[in-house]
């Protein structure tokens, strides 16, 4: 009676020893992610309640727990402005108990999080913002930088637009980090690929007006008109040089990035013939099709990349913390650089030590009307670039994450 008595009184200890062990795998009880988007700016469409539904969807398709413990989605507006998207990061930390940062439309505000991030030992997924230096000069060990960026944008669109003939370039620019990064890596490989950049021009974000941009576009004579800009400066951009014939004239269009809801905005008939680059596509196949369109009833639009990506980090960071038995930032970063990136829209993707996800890209046309054979067929895959062709080489980079 005593060895039994014995026996049950070490299941119970041990009972709870374990339990405890549980319980401190998750810091707080809960693994929480703060959705931190444009809601009320010129990125809304391209990111914003999509990006919230996107993580949604991504927690739906992995479990609502991870370990046993609830995962939390949360969502702020940082209103394309640095100071309000600080604030709001602080104040998760602070208070809201947030693990992990995701989405971040606007480089500028992107590289302020990824600075905290890095003090405060917690984990950035971006998928919203484009600066290439966020994995280069400034790269962080608790930066996943999952989508796309101003490297691979301006090599693939630029290297195929110089191949058809577009040797001489214009830029029209937004002039913060992003528009200025993407100028500056476009540039690289016109001249490398030998063209030539005869000029541009910079904007302030959220411009209406782009009459007097497009005509001294217009009359800059070059091959390429190429907009280094996003969201609804983007389809004013686009929309007003159509309007001022600079397609009829012979100049090519190229929007260094572009998404499909931009297309939308700006019609087909407006923006036919227009190049882009993009990391995803919701109509590549059966798995795309019906993932897009559970979104779509969700939010009435079809996804875009900076959507499907937040879908995709989210899905590989809950992932990591299963495979890592903790949400510990540096063992979940661990495992993330183990696995494969493997989603609806990610096959065999990886993340390199600096934070950069290796994932293939897709050169892309947008069709004209008549070519278009129900609504949101926008584009045309011209061709798949592997991440290894399409972004940054260990070699070129200046990350001293990569130089162990």
């Amino acid at each position: 009676m005593r060895g039994l008595l014995a026996c049950a009184m070490l299941a119970a200890m041990t009972s709870a020893a374990m339990t405890s062990a549980a319980t401190a795998q998750v810091s707080d009880d809960a693994v929480r992610i703060g959705v931190l988007t444009d809601l009320s700016s010129w990125g809304r469409d391209n990111s914003g309640p999509g990006s919230v539904e996107a993580a949604k969807m991504a927690v739906e398709e992995f479990g609502p727990t991870v370990l046993g413990k609830p995962i939390e989605i949360i969502s702020a507006d940082h209103q394309m402005k640095t100071d309000v998207g600080v604030q709001i990061v602080r104040g998760w930390f602070d208070n809201g108990k947030v693990d992990a940062v995701v989405d971040i439309p606007n480089s500028g505000i992107a590289i302020a999080v990824h600075n905290m991030v890095r003090e405060r030992n917690k984990i950035a997924l971006l998928s919203g913002p484009g600066a290439s230096s966020l994995t280069d000069e400034l790269c962080s060990p608790n930066t996943v930088h999952f989508t796309y960026d101003t490297y691979a944008l301006s090599k693939v669109t630029a290297s195929a637009v110089i191949k058809e003939g577009g040797k001489s370039w214009y830029f029209i620019t937004a002039d913060y980090a992003f528009g200025q990064q993407l100028e500056k890596d476009a540039t690289r490989f016109i001249n490398e690929m030998g063209g030539k950049v005869l000029g541009g021009v910079k904007h302030p974000t959220n411009t209406a007006d782009f009459s007097s941009f497009a005509l001294q576009a217009q009359s800059s004579k070059s091959d390429v008109v190429a907009f280094a800009n996003a969201g609804q400066d983007t389809d004013n951009a686009i929309k007003q040089s159509g309007e001022f014939g600079l397609v009829q004239g012979g100049q090519k269009l190229v929007g260094l990035l572009m998404f499909d809801t931009d297309v939308h905005a700006i019609g087909l008939k407006a923006a036919q013939g227009t190049y882009m680059t993009t990391a995803s596509y919701w109509n590549m196949d059966e798995a795309t099709r019906a993932w897009s369109k559970k979104f779509y009833e969700r939010t009435k639009v079809m996804p875009t990349m900076i959507q499907t990506g937040v879908y995709g980090s989210v899905l590989h960071y809950l992932k990591g913390i299963k495979a890592a038995g903790t949400d510990d930032p540096a063992k979940v970063m661990a495992k993330m650089r183990e696995l494969p990136i493997e989603d609806v829209f990610v096959h065999g993707g990886k993340l390199r030590e600096d934070g950069r996800v290796i994932r293939d890209m897709y050169l892309a046309k947008v069709k004209t009307p008549e070519q278009s054979k129900e609504p949101w067929d926008y584009l045309e895959i011209i061709k798949t670039v592997k991440g290894e062709d399409a972004f940054r080489p260990v070699s070129e980079s200046k990350c001293p994450l990569l130089k162990k």
